[in-house]
């Protein structure tokens, strides 16, 4: 199961890496004609994307379909395997990853030395919101995933103009409504199983600072030019005090992060709507193209499909000194240059035993380049322990006569 769940995440990458420079280059350039709202939720792109490019191909029995075998017999020396196990070797970075954010957050929350916050006035226009406080913070957040809380600093009730106050638990607020933290929370997990790709982490980044943008947005709609002056000034203020963020929790962000906050903040209210609207058309047009390109490709006749490379694989070690013997077949796609992709297995005898050498051989096959390369291409591989050894046909084909 890891190495099928590693297989794909390398699978995603090129898509993935396109998706989130397209979406990196729009938060550096292109925030005062989108508007940053549209921008963060364009985010959304993402899962949509990778939905649409791995739909199951439409369910069908295979008729007449040509499998290839091959006979492996345990005549290698058995020599023990010393190559890298690249699943394995995953998986204990993402475990280790894991197990760090839960540290750091759990280090977080037990130095915020929470205090419950008792205000007649707060409580009575926020009847919904917890209100706490801590001395570890400088400027406020929310904390909590499905039962958020606000914590403010000690006596930030007291030093804050009632003005700035409002606005900037109002930015706190659409955090809260929004279900920012259980959101944050969810995109740090996937960041964590794409750990090997640094555009992940980059759009993380990105995502966050977005997030934080939109907030501005929604809190300075319909604001005078006076409330807006003020926003930015308490934002400065909270810039000037505001320590790092940890985790899925609203944060401030640093002074480059606040210098970008600012100067959006000008530009509030003057995004185009041509801009948005060919932006949609486009994106509208990506998907149709990749939910299209995971469709095989009609071909007017047969090809043979035979591999100009074939790298025979290992018997396994255990198998060979227990007498097993068994047959995998495997499914796989022939790219237009003649490597193969995409492999899996769709059926095994003995399950799991033969399988990780059959796709690992599987991988290095090197065919005759074509034009658009080949789809759902199957083989057998029969591992015998001897001569004797009769293979079973795992794959049950069904023929369908014309009426």
């Amino acid at each position: 199961m890891l190495e099928i769940t590693f297989n794909w995440l390398i699978e995603q990458q090129c898509l993935l890496s396109i998706l989130i420079i397209s979406l990196l280059l729009l938060e550096r350039y292109a925030l005062k004609w989108l508007s940053a709202n549209f921008v963060y939720k364009l985010w959304l792109l993402i899962p949509v994307t990778l939905l649409l490019a791995n739909l199951p191909a439409h369910l069908k029995p295979l008729q007449n379909a040509a499998i290839s075998t091959m006979l492996i017999t345990p005549n290698q020396a058995l020599l023990p395997d010393f190559s890298i196990n690249w699943a394995l070797l995953y998986g204990l970075v993402l475990c280790l990853l894991a197990f760090i954010a839960m540290l750091s957050h759990q280090r977080f929350i037990k130095q915020l030395r929470l205090t419950a916050l008792n205000d007649e006035l707060f409580a009575k226009d926020n009847p919904d919101i917890q209100l706490l406080q801590s001395d570890a913070i400088s400027t406020p957040m929310v904390i909590g995933l499905l039962r958020t809380q606000l914590v403010l600093p000690t006596g930030y009730l007291q030093k804050t103009d009632s003005a700035s106050l409002k606005l900037i638990i109002e930015h706190e607020q659409v955090h809260i409504k929004r279900a920012d933290n259980l959101l944050n929370t969810l995109l740090l997990m996937t960041t964590l199983l794409f750990w090997f790709n640094p555009l992940a982490w980059l759009g993380y980044l990105s995502f966050r600072r977005l997030q934080e943008l939109s907030c501005d947005e929604k809190v300075l709609i319909n604001k005078s030019t006076q409330q807006r002056i003020l926003y930015s000034k308490a934002l400065i203020s909270c810039a000037a005090n505001s320590r790092a963020g940890l985790m899925a929790y609203s944060y401030y962000g640093d002074k480059n992060t606040m210098l970008q906050r600012l100067n959006q903040i000008k530009h509030n209210g003057n995004s185009s709507m041509i801009a948005k609207g060919a932006l949609l058309i486009f994106a509208a047009g990506m998907l149709s193209s990749v939910a299209i390109a995971k469709q095989p490709a009609a071909k007017t006749a047969k090809q043979a499909i035979s591999p100009t490379m074939r790298i025979e694989p290992f018997y396994p070690i255990q198998a060979a000194e227990q007498g097993i013997s068994g047959s995998v077949v495997l499914k796989y796609d022939i790219n237009p240059a003649g490597n193969t992709a995409n492999i899996s297995v769709v059926n095994a005898k003995p399950e799991g035993v033969f399988n990780r050498e059959a796709k690992k051989a599987l991988k290095q096959w090197q065919y005759k380049p074509s034009d658009s390369g080949f789809k759902d291409v199957l083989v057998q591989l029969d591992f015998a322990i001897d001569k004797h050894y009769t293979s079973e046909d795992l794959i049950e084909k069904i023929t369908v006569a014309a009426k």
